[in-house]
């Protein structure tokens, strides 16, 4: 099935989702697209925010402007460098809390539950990055980025229980 078609039944069943991922075999090559594409979109999503601030909008009082491409050059070694070697350990260490409350996963299964979860969510980032870009930091922003928190949370708490009930 297409992952396109996979992100929209993620919303909705998010177990089956991933149980349906877990079913297809232990390919750390999925896991690696997964992590690179979702890092990948969310980078994207930092474009209009840092348009902004290159623009001269929300700086704090005597603050330079900063240039565009040293923004865009910062965000990506952060988000396709740096992040990704920081969301491996803490799917290791999630995989590990869920061993000790009685998991019975492996690390490839809550990898996947969590590069999946930053994938399947990654719309809702992209609309949180146009709305801090074109409107700005408010209330607005803030609904969208608690609505993309609360949706990562349920889902990524539903991958890991689908991927830590199977050995």
């Amino acid at each position: 099935m297409p992952v396109t078609t996979d992100i929209v039944r993620t919303w909705r069943a998010p177990r089956a989702v991933m149980r349906s991922i877990l079913d297809q075999g232990r390919r750390e090559d999925r896991a690696i697209a997964y992590l690179m594409i979702a890092c990948f979109l969310i980078f994207i999503a930092q474009w209009p925010r840092l348009s902004r601030l290159a623009a001269g909008f929300d700086l704090a009082p005597g603050a330079e402007v900063p240039a565009l491409d040293r923004l865009i050059a910062y965000e990506f070694v952060a988000w396709l460098m740096v992040w990704p070697l920081f969301l491996y350990f803490l799917a290791g260490t999630t995989h590990l809390v869920a061993r000790v409350l009685g998991g019975k996963g492996t690390m490839f299964g809550a990898r996947i539950a969590l590069f999946w979860t930053m994938l399947a969510t990654s719309p809702a980032i992209l609309l949180h990055g146009m709305t801090r870009g074109f409107i700005g930091p408010g209330i607005e922003t803030n609904i969208v980025g608690a609505f993309w928190l609360a949706a990562f949370a349920i889902i990524w708490v539903q991958s890991m229980r689908e991927a830590e009930s199977r050995p």
